[in-house]
């Protein structure tokens, strides 16, 4: 089998399982890496909706074959949907990450008052 991936810059989807800390191609399990660079801050509620929504995205795929295309079409849908979490403010940038790019925009600053 050969391993199928997506890669985004805060999403990597792969066809394979984790089997010490190797990736191990598989033809029935996904493996979802949220932002692996570590450039967004996250709480579990934020981290467990995008889990939830790649869940729907997969399913939403039902019967039809897993393929490239289709596994790099769940990734861009993830990588919007973590940039409207970002746009709500339900995660922010980890201004401490080892790079900062501000990829989905400026990050937000409240005016300092006085």
């Amino acid at each position: 089998m050969t391993l199928l991936k997506s890669t985004t810059r805060h999403i990597h989807i792969f066809t394979a399982e984790v089997q010490n800390n190797e990736l191990v191609p598989s033809e029935k399990v996904l493996t979802l890496d949220v932002d692996p660079d570590n450039e967004l801050n996250w709480d579990d509620d934020s981290l467990q909706k995008v889990y939830r929504k790649f869940d729907e995205l997969v399913e939403s795929c039902g019967s039809t074959p897993l393929t490239e295309y289709n596994l790099r079409r769940i990734g861009s849908d993830l990588e919007h949907f973590v940039r409207s979490l970002l746009n709500k403010g339900e995660v922010s940038y980890n201004l401490n990450s080892r790079v900062l790019n501000y990829s989905m925009g400026l990050p937000q600053v409240n005016p300092e008052n006085g």
